[in-house]
């Protein structure tokens, strides 16, 4: 393969170097195009364009790979804890027993937020949604810390991540339990990182949240694997941020708004509001699924196919086999259950399905193992961006290590050319 890729504009060739990544992956350097040619390169929504190199995270959608620093998710599924891959995705490396204790207890010292921020639950309407209150109590967390700025060292950067990854479960439960008028549960030290969290969800000052294994395997399950996926919008949305030199908070709270979005972290809310439809239809998935083949019905089958990738979601497998497990265990009723399986079964064995590769992904079953669990629907985008931490925080990290520009996209101005400015009388 040739080391430069060449352009022809207005009769002049220019060249400019190719890159290739790790795992082979070939993009053309066009950082100076602009200063040698006057054009700069127009792509919308940025399908085509790398905007930074990266170590974190690798995905290879027509083979349906996804690895952490390396590692096939397949693995850490099986082997690791979700702070566990938190530590990996962040340190770039798997802890070993001591270094896993030391971050866990960084973890529980940390869980607690400053006792003045809950004033500031108390000054949001009920209605409010929890991503809302999410992304505004993250941001104001970073006032209560005046260290927090200070980034610099390895030192304190871990302690800033652990601080953020412990507090954003607690915030998360806080803001649940506002939103339903409940007196707010504090965390226990003695409990581990997901099943605090549901702790703090569910129980009651006069009554602990029956555990489940099953209930605390499944989340931790999701957090895993939803913790990093590569240039998503959100984590471009936080290393934009901390390009600007943003400290690690604020950056974190704009990945949760471009997270809230219903075309990124609302999908598998979606998943629950197609089934409730259906539902509500009186039917049980089998004329919904016949109608999705006749696109004049405008219907969307939500949380089959995925934009990266083209093959099987490598997460869906593994979360597939979780979310059966979990089903089975609890000996639940519940007939939007029974249509999600109905569904599943008609995409994998259906040949329309299968030629177009419409396979369930990890939203699908990530609704149905949240809906189980009892969490509610409006929770859902929050537990995406509980399990997503890590990932953003190592994607600020390697901006922060890095001798990055400020992000500044370019644009093709397409608007009015000059125009003068007329009073106020001479306008129509």
């Amino acid at each position: 393969m040739s080391n430069t890729a060449k352009v022809e504009l207005d009769g002049k060739v220019y060249e400019f170097p190719c890159v290739v990544g790790s795992e082979n992956e070939k993009g053309i350097d066009i950082s100076t195009l602009r200063a040698k040619t006057g054009y700069i390169t127009l792509d919308d929504g940025y399908a085509n364009t790398g905007s930074c190199k990266s170590s974190i995270t690798y995905i290879d959608g027509e083979k349906g790979i996804l690895r952490y620093r390396g590692i096939p998710i397949e693995e850490l599924a099986e082997k690791a804890s979700f702070v566990e891959v938190a530590y990996l995705l962040i340190m770039n490396k798997l802890p070993n027993a001591s270094e896993l204790r030391r971050f866990s207890d960084l973890l529980t010292r940390n869980e607690m937020i400053h006792e003045d921020m809950k004033v500031h639950f108390e000054g949001f309407p009920s209605t409010s949604h929890p991503m809302a209150i999410l992304s505004a109590m993250i941001n104001a967390a970073s006032c209560f810390w005046q260290g927090l700025i200070d980034t610099d060292s390895d030192e304190n950067f871990e302690i800033q991540a652990a601080r953020l990854i412990s507090q954003v479960r607690t915030i998360a439960a806080f803001s649940y339990r506002k939103s339903r008028g409940l007196p707010i549960i504090y965390p226990k030290p003695f409990y581990r990182y997901t099943a605090n969290f549901l702790h703090m969800m569910f129980s009651e000052p006069y009554q602990d949240y029956e555990m489940d294994p099953e209930a605390i395997r499944a989340l931790d399950m999701i957090f895993i694997l939803h913790a990093d996926h590569e240039q998503n919008c959100s984590t471009s949305t936080v290393r934009m941020v901390a390009s600007s030199h943003s400290n690690l908070f604020a950056s974190a709270a704009a990945g949760v708004c471009a997270l809230w979005g219903a075309r990124h972290g609302g999908a598998n809310q979606a998943v629950i509001e197609m089934l409730q439809d259906i539902l509500k239809s009186g039917d049980d998935g089998s004329r919904f699924m016949e109608e999705i083949k006749n696109k004049k019905t405008g219907k969307r089958l939500m949380g089959f196919g995925h934009r990266v990738y083209k093959n099987y979601d490598p997460r869906a497998k593994i979360i597939k086999q979780i979310c059966d497990d979990l089903l089975h265990n609890l000996h639940m009723g519940d007939p939007l259950l029974d249509i999600a399986r109905r569904l599943e079964e008609k995409a994998l064995n259906d040949p329309y399905f299968i030629e177009r590769k419409l396979y369930p992904n990890v939203d699908f079953y990530s609704g149905i193992i949240m809906r189980a669990i009892g969490i509610p629907l409006e929770m859902f985008t929050v537990i995406f961006a509980i399990g997503r931490m890590p990932g953003w925080i190592a994607n600020y990290k390697e901006v922060r290590d890095s001798a990055s520009k400020i992000y500044r996209p370019r644009q093709i101005y397409v608007g009015n050319t000059l125009t003068s400015c007329p009073t106020i009388n001479e306008r129509s």
